[in-house]
Formats: C-alpha cells, structure tokens, sequence
C-alpha cells in the first residue's frame, strides 16, 4: 500500500500527494485542469518504459514526452514524487497490487489514467524540486506484465519478434505472465458539473465548404437556434463559380455577423487559414459543413473549457446512418451510448469537424498546416501541435454534433485524382513539382509526412516494420502467396512516400 499526505485546497477538495511537492504551486494546479501532477522528467522518467513503442507505434500522440514544455501531458509518473485528487484515486482503485515492481504500477497507473479512464496526469516543472533518480529496472517479466494486462497477444508477440526472437527469456516470460488477466473494462473519472459560462466571451465558428451550399445553409440555421449565439460565422466556399447559386448567401438573414468568402485557392486548410484571419472571438470553433448541433453545443463548449479552465478541446462527433437524419436522431444515438458517453479526458485524437480552442493558442501555431492539402491528416496535426506547446486538448462529451457525411462534395473532391494515373490524373499540392507518375505513393505522403514531423527515428522505424508485418499477415492464409509477389511494388510505393513526405518535411510548416 502507498502512504500518502494530503492536502486540502481552498475549495475543499483533498489532494493525495507522495515526495514533497511545492504546496503553493499545487494548490494552483488543483484548481485547475489537471487530475495528477508530477515532476518526473527531472527524476529519471522522461522516455521510461520504451517498449511501449511495440503498441502504440504513431498511433499514439504520447509514445514519447515532450520537450522544452514548463508544463504538458505526461503519464509516466514517478511513485516517490506525485499529487493526485483523492477523488481520481478512489474512483480508480489505485496502483494495481498484482504489479510488484513500484515504478511499473505508477506507469501503468499513468497510462491508463491517461488513455482509458478519461483523467489527465501533468508533468509540472518545479512542482517536485527532488532530482533524485528513482526509477527501478523494469525486468522483461515486468514488461511482459505490463503488456499482458494491456494489450491483446498479438502486441506481446510482435515485441517478441523485435526484441530479438532468439531470446528464449522472453518467450519464457510470455507464457509465464498467462495468469494475469487481461483488462476489458476501465473504471471513469466522473466528468466535472458544468459552469455556468463566466464573463461575456466571444466565438467565432468557421466553417470550411465545397460543393454543399444546401448543408452550410442547415448549419447556419443550427447555428441561429443556438442558446448562446456565436458572435461571428465565417463561411469560406471554394464551390467553383459554374456550380454556385450566391444568392442563397444573405448575411442579413442571421442574427450575428456573417463573412462569406469564395475561396479562390485550393485546401481545406487553407479555407481555414483564411477564416482564421477574419476571427475576432476569443474562442474558435472549428466545424464542417457537413454536421448538425443541437441548441446547447457551442454554450456547452464554453462551458467546458471554463469549467476545466482549459484551452481547447475535442467534441463528441457522432456519425449519421444516412444524410436525411435529424437531430431527433441524434438524441437518440445519444441515448444508446448511455453512461459510456461521459469520459472527459485528453483526447487521442483530434477533429476538425467539432473542436473549439481559444483564439490565443490557435494564433500562436498560426493556423493550419497547408502542407496536408490534398491529402489526410490535417486534424490530427492540428490537435498534435496543440499538445506540443503545451495546451491540453481535452475530450468534450457535452459538446455533441451528428455527421452526416454526405458521398458527394467536400474538399476530397479535389484530393479524389490521387489514385489516378497517367494524363487524366490532376497533380496534387504535395506534389509539388515532380509529379506521380508509375508509382502511386501509399500510404498517403501526407499521413506520412505527419509521422516524420512528430515522431522520433525509433517510432517511424516501428510504423514502418509494422506498416508491412501487418500488410503480410492480415487477411486469408491463401492470399499470402500474391501478397509476398506484390511486395517488391508495395515497398517502391512505401518509398515514394516516404520521398513526398521529406520534400514536405524540408518545406516546413506553411500557412500561405
């Protein structure tokens, strides 16, 4: 059993903490977005427990902590030196008794406290002044332990393979760790009750569109029955002229300001990039045409993030059966999920389509990366870069939107010649000015060139080594003989890729 002091904040509220943190500083931290504080990097645990690289690959924004941050996401907690809401340990049992090795239960802790139990454990510089090295060895047993509560087999045996699959010690251990069980549910952090909004704050929604003026015109009239009304909209439309009616535009039709702009470049990010410079508000919120919000959404956003006092979170996007669904059918998806809606938390990945962030983070990253025009992967860069200078992007479950992603329109109608070939073929802006010619780069340069801007070398070498292991065991035994044919093509179009993204990549970040 861990022995822990306590503190009580000035609300009450009663703090666990082990070590001997600055208590000025925590009582800061506890009235504020965090569930757990640590200052661990300077203890040894920054990067602790690598193999987790084996799972997570890219798929994961936190493989790897971030660097140069006073304050940033972190689940590698150090046992000897953290605060946490008593209410977030209670809610969570605590260290897992069946875990001996003590830095591997706070780890474990950390993580699952982070990726599935919706709470949110803060590295803090200077909470904790110790710089003392505490970390114990984490054994193979241990990490097969580890990974055995944690992930299905599969993951075990792959790390097996890359550890060195002559190494009868950690098959040995494999079969060993079969007593443990492996974890199928997850107790929750209960969500915070919701503020009621603080001050007058203003909002600026953005709404990128192409070809569905008949759905941004829905979504205005969503945007009017809102019970806390955005203060501007701004509609950038790159319909081409031939195939746009401006008369159904009528600012005067809307009771705030609203900014319609025919978008003569090309990209969704850039649509953005150009709503971006119109935004007065003090909060942003980013949506696609394409969605439906029920009267609460955007005072509920606000709510949220005033309530975490956070800087930007990620709504709940619930995706539609079909395109003629209402927002009664929206309630009632929302129904179904029941109690398994309310998870708070950072969020893993990130969505343009409902996402809102205060105007002062989205300025400091000065928009959106154009680089991802024409291809995937602008969302989660996005969210990513929000991570990297240190502003939480948190889940929003209040905030719920119905997607109803229509088949025809959008700005993937012009990133729809990318699997083309030949003269028919439009370049697209990754291109730049080589052209695909034989070979069609998969997967995407664009997915590619956000691997290679936030990952380390270990975490691109796994995807991947992983990208292909996969490619060569998915599927039908029989289809292994045309698989393994097809490979020497499969690696050229991997490496074609991979030349796109590095073009991108000595490019650098572009927001014009």
């Amino acid at each position: 059993m861990i022995s822990f002091n306590t503190y009580t904040n000035s609300q009450g509220e009663v703090i666990y903490y082990t070590g001997n943190p600055d208590l000025g500083k925590l009582e800061i931290l506890s009235l504020g977005t965090g569930d757990l504080w640590h200052s661990s990097f300077e203890q040894g645990y920054k990067n602790a427990f690598p193999e987790i690289v084996y799972f997570a690959v890219v798929f994961f924004w936190y493989v790897n902590d971030f660097d140069d941050l006073d304050e940033c996401v972190s689940w590698r907690v150090n046992p000897n030196a953290f605060a946490v809401r008593k209410s977030t340990w209670d809610a969570l049992n605590g260290f897992d008794v069946e875990i001996k090795n003590s830095t591997l239960q706070a780890l474990d802790f950390g993580y699952n406290l982070l990726k599935n139990s919706g709470g949110l454990p803060l590295y803090v510089r200077g909470l904790f002044s110790d710089t003392i090295q505490t970390v114990q060895k984490i054994s193979s047993y241990d990490r097969h332990v580890f990974f055995r509560k944690n992930f299905k087999l599969e993951h075990s045996v792959y790390m097996n393979l890359r550890e060195g699959f002559w190494k009868v010690n950690e098959w040995v251990n494999l079969f060993q760790v079969r007593k443990f069980a492996f974890r199928t549910q997850y107790a929750l952090v209960p969500p915070r009750p919701l503020v009621t909004i603080q001050g007058n704050p203003t909002v600026s929604y953005i709404i990128p569109t192409m070809l569905r003026q008949d759905f941004t015109l829905t979504l205005l009239e969503d945007l009017k029955k809102q019970r806390y009304l955005p203060t501007q909209v701004i509609v950038v439309d790159a319909t081409p002229e031939d195939m746009r009616d401006e008369s159904l535009y009528n600012s005067e039709n809307y009771p705030f300001e609203v900014i319609f702009k025919w978008q003569t470049t090309k990209g969704s990010c850039r649509a953005r990039n150009e709503a971006i410079a119109f935004c007065t508000g003090d909060y942003i919120v980013f949506g696609d045409d394409d969605i439906r919000i029920p009267s609460d959404f955007i005072e509920n956003h606000i709510r949220f993030l005033q309530t975490y006092k956070a800087g930007a979170c990620n709504g709940l996007d619930i995706r539609a059966d079909h395109q003629q669904q209402t927002l009664v059918d929206l309630d009632n998806k929302l129904k179904q999920l029941g109690e398994t809606r309310w998870k708070v938390g950072p969020t893993l990945n990130f969505s343009n389509a409902n996402s809102c962030v205060k105007r002062e983070y989205v300025a400091q990253l000065k928009g959106n990366d154009i680089n991802y025009d024409g291809g995937y992967g602008e969302d989660t860069d996005f969210g990513l870069s929000l991570v990297k200078i240190g502003v939480p992007v948190l889940f929003n479950s209040f905030s719920a939107n119905l997607h109803l992603k229509p088949p025809a329109g959008g700005y993937r109608f012009w990133g729809s010649q990318a699997k083309k070939k030949g003269k028919q073929r439009k370049a697209q802006p990754w291109e730049l000015d080589i052209p695909v010619k034989r070979i069609i780069p998969v997967p995407s340069p664009t997915i590619m060139y956000l691997i290679y801007k936030h990952f380390d070398s270990r975490a691109i070498q796994e995807y991947s080594v992983k990208y292909f292991v996969l490619h060569l065991t998915k599927g039908k035994l029989l289809e292994l003989p045309l698989k393994l044919i097809r490979l020497p093509h499969k690696i050229m179009q991997y490496k074609k890729s991979v030349f796109y993204a590095k073009r991108l990549l000595a490019l650098g970040k572009r927001t014009v």
